[in-house]
């Protein structure tokens, strides 16, 4: 018994180290970390997030965090498999084979991106919770990369990547981006709190707005309600 094992783990091995198989295992692999990732990431946020703010026994929240983890690693997988196929894909079949284009990363995600984060739920018609956040998190990412571009020397747009615009722009533009941020999340949530993702309400709520009700010192300062 000990012998076959040992003889299916020294095939195994063989396979996985061979060259010809690369391309097919790093899908394998590829699959495996978004999901891994996913889960490491999302697990602890949503215990956090609906144990503090959702109501529900605590069966259902259970299911409510096994659910969003499960949701956002299946996503992650899901996504980098499809990258990681259209990129192979490309690099054969491009205009030069062998070789990578220039934009063959950009079109690999929009793929992916399109059809793990764009769709909506056959059931409820609606967009995943769970999908907004993880795009509106990649476009925050994203913005703020492009600002940094944007004053880069060498790279970014003619008059402000260069001095003395450049340092100057580069030494403000964080402090005036977070007050403008917070500013216009604050203005939001006391207008329009309806338009704002669910979960940034929720907490909202539990802090600026809940804090102006209680009924004892027990509802003061040990439970919210």
């Amino acid at each position: 018994m000990a012998s076959t094992l040992d003889g299916i783990k020294a095939a195994l091995e063989q396979i996985v180290r061979d060259p010809k198989y690369h391309d097919v295992l790093s899908l394998v692999k590829t699959a495996r970390n978004g999901a891994v990732y996913g889960t490491k990431v999302r697990f602890p946020h949503a215990l956090v997030m609906i144990f503090l703010f959702r109501s529900g026994t605590f069966r259902q929240k259970v299911g409510l965090v096994l659910r969003a983890t499960r949701h956002h690693a299946s996503n992650l997988a899901r996504f980098a498999s499809i990258y990681k196929l259209t990129m192979m894909a490309l690099k054969r079949f491009g205009p030069t084979p062998g070789k990578e284009g220039p934009y063959d990363s950009f079109f690999a995600g929009l793929l992916g991106g399109y059809f793990v984060f764009g769709g909506r739920s056959p059931r409820t018609g609606k967009i995943s919770s769970v999908n907004q956040q993880i795009v509106i998190y990649i476009f925050a990412r994203v913005a703020l990369a492009l600002a940094r571009i944007a004053v880069k020397p060498g790279h970014g747009l003619p008059l402000v990547s260069a001095e003395p615009l450049h340092s100057r722009i580069s030494y403000y533009a964080w402090p005036a981006f977070a007050s403008l941020s917070w500013g216009a999340v604050m203005l939001l949530f006391k207008h329009h709190p309806e338009d704002l993702q669910s979960s940034l309400r929720s907490s909202m709520t539990y802090i600026y707005k809940d804090c102006d009700s209680w009924d004892d010192l027990r509802t003061l300062v040990w439970h919210n309600k």
